[in-house]
């Protein structure tokens, strides 16, 4: 993939980034409980900007209030999330992480992230991987950009 032509390397970009993205969702959605991208894409959000409404849920993740509906009745049956009236206002709900929900986000980052690492560390060497550390933040300027 040395070609420099903007519409090959577009192409070829796209393949092999679609392939990466495929391994690496499959890789984490199928480490031990079987949740789906959405719902462990949900237990992220909360873990990182805390206890939110479903509709600011479905508005972050671009989907619809029905599918973070089923989202949050599958995570709370598996005890991830709990779902509380807001103290100011009876009438709104508000969706929080739960420890065993951030303990299962922190198992899968580790054995996802290990299984990284290890093919870094494992089937590239000291050249391939100056590549990629330089590649990464021009893979970040094209994602902002689309």
């Amino acid at each position: 993939m040395s070609n420099s032509d903007p519409p090959e390397l577009a192409r070829d970009l796209r393949l092999a980034v679609g392939r990466l993205a495929r391994r690496l969702r499959r890789m984490y959605v199928d480490t031990g409980q079987r949740l789906s991208f959405l719902e462990l894409a949900v237990l992220h959000r909360l873990d990182v900007s805390g206890p939110t409404s479903p509709g600011t849920l479905a508005g972050d993740e671009g989907v619809t209030g029905a599918a973070v509906a089923a989202t949050l009745t599958h995570l709370e049956s598996q005890q991830l999330v709990s779902r509380s009236r807001a103290p100011e206002d009876g009438r709104r709900v508000v969706v929080t992480i739960t420890a065993v929900g951030q303990r299962t986000l922190r198992h899968r980052e580790a054995a996802s992230l290990g299984r990284i690492e290890e093919v870094l560390r494992d089937r590239l060497d000291a050249a391939d991987l100056a590549q990629l550390a330089a590649a990464v933040p021009l893979l970040e300027k094209v994602a902002t950009e689309l």
